[in-house]
């Protein structure tokens, strides 16, 4: 059965009475996907699985099929967007996509159907904020941080703020009291994380970044230092991977939404 004829099978048996509107949108949640020629398949509806649509990963792929899985999303998801972007690549993808947003820093372009500006606005409850150890984390840190207000979420952003200089961060502790999930972004020996999940009552996702002298072998250090952290409530992300870290925070927040509305 093609993905239209299912799809339509499905809306009959919820308009005889046979399927109750619930029933037939959790069947929704696994239908079938979209080919993009042969070399893509769209999961149009991951969105209504997990809460986030899917996203482009830019490496390794040509111009023309990210232009065209992006042309393809657009079609059905509100934010459509595609990560590790280079300028140039950029450059090429702004003739073939209109409406297309850059973020050089980040390294993030996106389109959106609304006329929202280059930011879409909060709808999810809570706040995520994003500390970075030094200037050379913000590449990651802005990752991360971008990815969570395309989905929807409001950030605060806290820059520079690594244990050498360890007064800058306690001259912010109200930003790390008023946040609900905090996203924080070290290099070096990565000890930051610890420092914040010290002083922080929510989640603290530590992200490992590859800056630092030989020793840190690209990553390898603080990452063994966040997975080895002697402060409780500390999740690790990947090496670099400020987009992974901003999925689960909205995860974490969206999880405890849904929670306090069953209570209700």
């Amino acid at each position: 059965m093609t993905q239209p004829e299912a799809l339509k099978h499905l809306l009959h048996l919820v308009a005889q009475g046979e399927m109750s509107p619930e029933v037939a949108l959790n069947k929704l949640k696994y239908l079938n996907y979209e080919p993009v020629e042969d070399f893509a398949r769209i999961d149009h509806h991951r969105t209504l699985r997990t809460g986030f649509p899917e996203v482009i990963w830019g490496p390794g792929k040509t111009v023309d099929q990210i232009a065209q899985i992006m042309q393809t999303m657009r079609q059905q998801t509100p934010i459509v967007m595609a990560t590790r972007i280079e300028q140039t690549v950029y450059e090429q993808l702004r003739e073939k996509v209109a409406g297309l947003h850059y973020h050089p820093l980040a390294r993030i372009c996106f389109v959106m159907n609304q006329d929202e500006g280059d930011r879409p606005s909060p709808t999810h409850p809570g706040i995520i904020s994003v500390l970075s150890a030094g200037t050379a984390d913000l590449p990651v840190a802005e990752e991360a941080a971008l990815t969570a207000e395309l989905c929807r979420f409001r950030v605060n952003r806290l820059w520079d703020v690594g244990v050498a200089g360890i007064h800058r961060l306690l001259n912010n502790r109200q930003a790390i009291a008023d946040a609900d999930v905090l996203i924080v972004v070290a290099g070096m020996e990565g000890a930051l994380p610890s420092v914040v999940a010290g002083l922080a009552a929510c989640p603290v996702i530590a992200v490992p970044t590859s800056v630092g002298y030989g020793a840190s072998f690209n990553g390898l250090a603080p990452l063994l230092t966040m997975l080895n952290s002697c402060a409780a409530g500390v999740g690790v992300v990947n090496i670099d991977n400020g987009f992974g870290a901003a999925i689960l925070a909205g995860q974490i927040l969206r999880t405890a939404y849904r929670l306090a509305e069953r209570e209700m």
